[in-house]
Parts: C-alpha cells; structure tokens; sequence
C-alpha cells in the first residue's frame, strides 16, 4: 500500500520500511549493531534537542547500506512540503561521501525509543538534527575506511572515502562502499570524540541549490501517497457528524434513513470526552459505508438533535469586546523592566493603541485522513501526521491495547501547519476499525469538517501603550496581550498563555528600551486551541510591528530607521533575562538573542525594495521585522490601493538569516510560502463564531490567498550564514510573523488609513 519503488534513471527516490526490511533480509547490511541504550530511570526521557538521554550517534538507527551501494537514510521527521526527507538525506550524503544517485529514503515509523522525537513542530528538524546525522554520516564513512584499510593492510590514514568509494592513493586500489558494507557492519561505531567531520569547504550537497526534492517524481506524476490516498484490500470508508458546538454531544439520533442508502454499513456512536479533550476526538456520529460518496450521504440522512453545552454562547462579536476589557486593565506581570508608570507620567506623549486578530484555521490542502485496521489484536495506521508517537500512544489508549501492538505508518501530508500535530482523527478511525471488528477504515474529514472542529489559531487582543520623550525616543513601553491559551487543551480552565507563548515575542521583546512590562490578562477559551504555524508569533508581532510605525509617525520619523532605532546597537540577550523561560525549548546560552542579526535583516530587506523610492499614489512601502524560532525575519512590502479600495500587493522582499543553510533551496520557498500564507492572513482570512459554531463552511468563506491577491514578485534574500559549527535556526514557521504587520503599515504609507485588526478585507473601501 505504501510501496515506492527506486527510480529506474537511478535519482534518488523512496523507499517503504517493507521494502527496506525486505532488502535488509536479501543482503543490506546496516552499519552498526545496536541502538542507545537508556537505564531504567532514563527509557523514554528525551533532552530539549528531542534525542534520548544517553544518546550514541550510531548510524544503524538511520543508515543502511546494500552490497549493491544503494545507501538508504531513515528519515524519522513527516514531510509536509518543507524538504526535510531531502535536506536530512542531504546532511548524511555529504559526510558519508556518497554519490547522491546512490541513495534512498525511507519514512520512519513511529519509535519513541529508536528515533527520539519525532515530532514535526516547532521548526526544529534541521536545527535539532544537522550535527547528530552529521556525525552519524561520519561514522559510517571513517567505518568503511577502516574496513578498507584492513582489507588492503595499511594505515587507516592512508586510505580515504570518497564519491561512493574507498581509495588508497597509494597503490591506486580501490573498493565501491557495496563492496564494503558486510565488513563495515562488524565494526564498532566510532566514539563521538573521535569522528572526523568535514570542513564546510569540502561540502557537496550540504548549502548547495543543486539538488532537487526527493518527492519531486512522485508527486507530479501522482504516485506520491499521502494520508487521504492510503488504501488496503476490503477497506471501508467513513465520516463522523460531530458536535457543532465545542463540548456539545447527542441528545439523540435517528440513523434509520441513513442505513438506507446504499453502501452504508453501520452507524457507530462514539463518545465525547470530559474537557478538555486534548487529542481526543469531540465525539459524534461516525457512518460506515463501502464508499467515501455512500457514506457521506449516509451523514447528510442521519437524524440528530445536539445537546450544545455551555459553549453556545460564544460569539466571536461579545468575545472581542471581553478580551478587549481585560487588556484595558492591569493584569498578570510577565516581565517588568525598570519603572513603566514612572516613565510614562513623565512622558512628554503618550501614545495607545489595540489590536485584533481572529481566530485562523490551519486549512492544509489535505484534510485529516487516516486509515486503521486491527488484526490479532495489533492495530496499523497510516496517516499524514506531524507527531507519530502522541498518534500511537493516543490510538493504544482509546483502543485499550498496549503500545507495542500499535503501529503507526507516516504518509506524506499535504499540508500540516501544526493542524495534523494533533491525532483525534486517527482516533476516530480507530474506533471505526474496532466496531467493524478489524476491519480496515479509512476515516476522512471534508473541508467543512476540518474548519467546523479544529484547532484553532487563538484569537487575540493586544493593547500597546508608550510614553515619548520630547525627542521622541520611546522611554516606557506597556503591552497586555488577551488570548485564550492552547494550554486549554492540556488542563480544566486555564486562563492565562503558558511561558512558551509568552516567549514568542511578548516577554522577549528585542527593543532598547529602558522601562518594559509585559501584562497577560486573563482569556478563557471556548473552541479547541492548537498550534498554527508559528503560533502566538503572529499576534504579537503584529501588534508590536504595527505600534512601531503608529509610535514613528508619531514622533514624526522614517518606520525603518525608528524600528532600528529601538532595536538599538548590536548586542546579545540573554532570553531568560527578559522573561523567556521556555525559549523554544533551546540553551539559552547556544541561543542568545542577536539584535545586529535582526538589524542587518531589517537593513537588508529595506534595501532590498529600495526603501525611501517615490512612488504613485495609492501605493506604499512597509517594513517589520520578527525574531522567532531563533531566526532573525523581516518583510518590506509594497502594496497598491485602487478604486473602491482594491488592495494589490506588487512588491514583497524578505530577508533572512537563519544561520547556516543545509539547502536553500527550501529557504527560499519556505520563505515564498510564508509571504502568500501571510497575505492572506492580513486580507482574508477569519474563522468567526456565533452560537458556538463556526460561520465559515469552506473556502468560498474562509478565504485563503487567491492567485489574484497574491504578490506579484516576492524576492528573498538569504543573508551568509558563516561556519557550519553555528547552530541553525527555523525556516519553516519565522518568514510568518512579520508579513501581516509589513502589509498593513504599507496600507498606511498609501492611504493613511491605520489597521489595526486583521483581515483587511474591506475596511479599505469605506
């Protein structure tokens, strides 16, 4: 069902873990014996980088190699369209000295004990795992050598891999790595201190535009399978009609006339759980049917009445004007430079400004899908999901089997932006499964579904206020931010957002400022909240961006050379000194904030659109800049506004620095990708309640960027990384953040007009 197969010109290409354990049993040899062993005490206790306590950088766990060369990478991360299946197999290929049309990737099962984390969140794959698959490459390299050396009976010195081969110089011999792998494989792994990395001058594939995604063929020639295309022999098909109000359930049901429609096998209830739900699914009615188009007309025939719950009143109209009220008033202290309320009655201006944004729906391309069955009580799934392990754990423990029996296979996603981190749909397949007694299901969700029950970005009130002095240089800064918590999904009633929201440009405000305080009122949350690429990030920058240019017009100021001016000089913060407890979960001493990183980011992306250029009227040029994920961003963007208020967007620079590159390729489109979801961010896109149910249905009123909105010529700019022994930082979520508050400053250089909530959509034409 999931069996890709190499391609015949020999590119590098997928391979399924039945393949690959099929291969390994007629002749690959995988280099090393053994994974890391924990104690009792340490087994299943990861360290901040997601890899085990006790760790060995042992190339069994990732890499395998066929007496015929083919070298296959175990890639143990999802993709989602960010390149990590290539990038990954990138880093290993490039220590190995391997050929690259020698080599494979296989998608990781999920193994908490094998892998480590697998979760594919947080903009952490590469950053996480660029030195441990380096060294693991190297490993396996430095254990062909040996083998080689030992072969031929000369120094380990005198021999050297390269190209997919063994050479001892000396007397011209040489050995192809297949030729190799059986000898390799008896030999212990290297010590860590001991293995020979390449200088980043040797490097071939490693920060080199030359190599294309593995997926490439697949995918535009349809082969490539994701969650929604998983399929086994006398699989059956289902939907689930679900509470349309957060915590509601059935009252009652009547499934009489959906069993009626042809193809419709079972109606199976399944049960709601306490709140919070977490990954749970919200419970419903699930049809069962031989077909996906029988069993969601067997939906629209059921007959049920909703019990709503407490939920109902939530309007997302009365909800704005509570968040609202709370940010007006003091509130929990989250950070507290120096003395706000001093500065500010000394200020010679005060200046105050709210800002609103709704909630958002991840809305990947691809909704949840997943396909279980149950034979002999093991349980198998295939799903696009972003987090393997919750998916296996959660799936055990609804189906009262224990972990070992479950086994979750990773499909490709198409799409995820943190939607598909979250397993309930598994779940529900599951149960499906069980109550056909084994039977294979695939459970799919539809795009109304996917918008009426998610997780949703959280909505936000931020109220910013600042004091001037007579120069204008801001002397008190004083921002509350009101937004229900995802931490409402963990716990009974939380109110307040966990440390790790509050890290992501709240509390770690960058600015040279010498009066700071960070407030963070009370928000309860009424509708699931889940992370949303990169998550609290975007309300907070572009509440703080967009005050930036409120705060220069006030003080009658050109916005990039005020924002530089509160940036201040080039300097390193400590994130635990301004309140970032959690910082990504990184060292804060490996991770210290840069603030010339982001000016030079600033700088560059000002350049870049020719910042200061005359320009028609009704066009404008904005600029933000954002530090997350710990990468430095900013966007300078040109925008146009034409009759009845018609906003184009001719003009996007972004800039980057994300220390060193492994393929920057993915950079750039992960940039690209950032600029257009943003866009529509800032002009369309809104999930809205009334009642306590969504009023958007699909994407005729969720709208997403459109070819025709979408910027006409985006430019990145990727600024040098510099010695490969740097840490990286995130690509996939810290182009997001700032592209919102670069627009709608924009917006104010062309008409005048200040936005202060999101979308724009039609508050230009009035």
């Amino acid at each position: 069902m999931t069996e890709h197969v190499p391609n015949p010109g020999g590119t590098l290409a997928n391979v399924s873990r039945r393949s690959l354990l099929q291969g390994m049993g007629a002749g690959v040899f995988v280099l090393a014996a053994g994974l890391p062993v924990a104690t009792p005490a340490q087994d299943k206790k990861f360290g901040a980088d997601g890899m085990p306590n006790g760790w060995r950088d042992d190339p069994a766990i990732f890499i395998s190699l066929a007496e015929d060369g083919t070298v296959t990478v175990t890639c143990h991360r999802s993709e989602m369209g960010q390149g990590v299946r290539t990038s990954l197999a990138m880093v290993v290929a490039d220590e190995l000295e391997a050929d690259w049309a020698r080599m494979r990737v296989a998608q990781a099962w999920a193994d908490e004990d094998r892998f480590g984390n697998q979760d594919t969140d947080g903009s952490r794959s590469l950053r996480h795992w660029f030195m441990p698959m380096r060294r693991a490459g190297a490993a396996a390299r430095m254990m062909l050598e040996q083998a080689a050396a030992a072969q031929w009976g000369v120094a380990v010195a005198e021999v050297r891999a390269g190209n997919h081969v063994v050479v001892h110089a000396a007397s011209g011999r040489s050995l192809s790595y297949g030729a190799l792998a059986k000898a390799a494989s008896a030999l212990p792994v290297p010590d860590r201190s001991s293995v020979r990395l390449k200088p980043a001058s040797a490097f071939r594939y490693i920060g080199k535009d030359s190599i294309g995604l593995v997926d490439n063929r697949d995918i535009t020639t349809g082969k490539a399978v994701y969650g929604i295309d998983a399929r086994v022999d006398g699989m059956l098909f289902a939907v689930v009609a679900r509470p349309p109000v957060y915590g509601g359930k059935v009252a009652s049901h009547d499934a009489s006339e959906t069993l009626k429609v042809p193809g419709v096998v079972k109606v199976v209830a399944i049960d709601p759980p306490t709140i919070p739900s977490e990954f749970e699914p919200v419970g419903g009615i699930a049809v069962i049917a031989r077909n996906s188009w029988a069993a969601i007309k067997g939906r629209e025939a059921l007959k049920v009445t909703w019990e709503d719950g407490p939920n109902a009143v939530y309007s997302s109209d009365s909800y704005r004007a509570r968040l609202s009220e709370a940010a007006s008033k003091p509130a929990k202290i989250v950070r507290n430079d120096g003395d706000v309320d001093r500065a500010m009655a000394a200020a010679a201006k005060r200046v105050t400004a709210e800002y609103y944004i709704p909630h958002l729906a991840q809305s990947p391309m691809e909704p949840p899908a997943a396909l279980v069955r149950i034979v002999n009580g093991e349980a198998e799934a295939w799903a696009c999901s972003q987090a393997p392990q919750v998916t296996r754990e959660r799936l055990a423990k609804r189906l009262s089997l224990p972990v070992e029996k479950v086994k979750v296979n990773v499909t490709l996603l198409g799409g995820g932006f943190g939607r598909k981190s979250k397993p309930d749909f598994v779940v529900e397949a599951g149960i499906c499964s069980q109550a056909m007694d084994g039977a294979p299901v695939r459970l799919m969700w539809t795009r109304e579904d996917d918008l009426h029950h998610g997780y949703y970005h959280t909505v936000s009130v931020e109220r910013l206020e600042a004091g001037l002095d007579s120069s204008g240089k801001v002397t008190a800064w004083l921002h509350r931010s009101a937004a229900p918590t995802i931490g409402s999904i963990f716990a009974p009633d939380p109110k307040h957002e966990l440390p790790f929201e509050l890290g992501m440009g709240l509390v770690n405000l960058p600015f040279d400022i010498p009066n700071i305080r960070a407030e963070n009122p009370e928000a309860p949350a009424h509708v699931r909240i889940g992370w949303y690429r990169a998550v609290s990030n975007i309300p907070h920058a572009f509440a703080v961006q967009s005050f930036v240019a409120e705060l220069a017009h006030a003080a009658g100021r050109d916005p990039k050379d005020y924002l530089l001016e509160l940036i201040g000089p080039a300097r390193l913060i400590d994130p635990t000194k301004v309140g970032d407890s959690w910082n990504h979960g990184e060292d804060p001493q490996r991770y210290p904030i840069d603030t010339g990183r982001l000016r030079r980011v600033v700088e560059a992306a000002a350049q870049g659109i020719g910042w200061g250029r005359s320009l028609p009227k009704g066009s404008g040029l904005g600029i933000a800049g954002h530090y997350s994920f710990v990468s430095y961003i900013a966007a300078a963007v040109e925008v146009a506004v034409g009759e009845r208020g018609r906003l184009s967007i001719p003009r996007v620079d972004i800039a980057i620095d994300c220390g060193p590159m492994v393929n920057p390729d993915r950079v750039r489109s992960q940039m690209e990708g950032a600029v257009i979801m943003g866009a529509g961010i800032a002009t369309s896109a809104e999930i809205s309640f009334r009642n306590g149910r969504a009023e958007q249905d699909n994407f005729d009123t969720y709208e997403l960027t459109r070819i025709d909105s979408a910027p006409r010529d985006i430019r990145v700019h990727l600024l040098p990384a510099g010695d490969y022994d740097r840490p990286l930082g995130g690509v996939g979520e810290p182009g997001l953040p700032p592209v919102a508050p670069a627009i709608a400053n924009a917006v104010f250089a062309a008409t005048g007009k200040r936005i202060r909530q999101l979308p724009i959509r039609d508050q230009l034409s009035t």
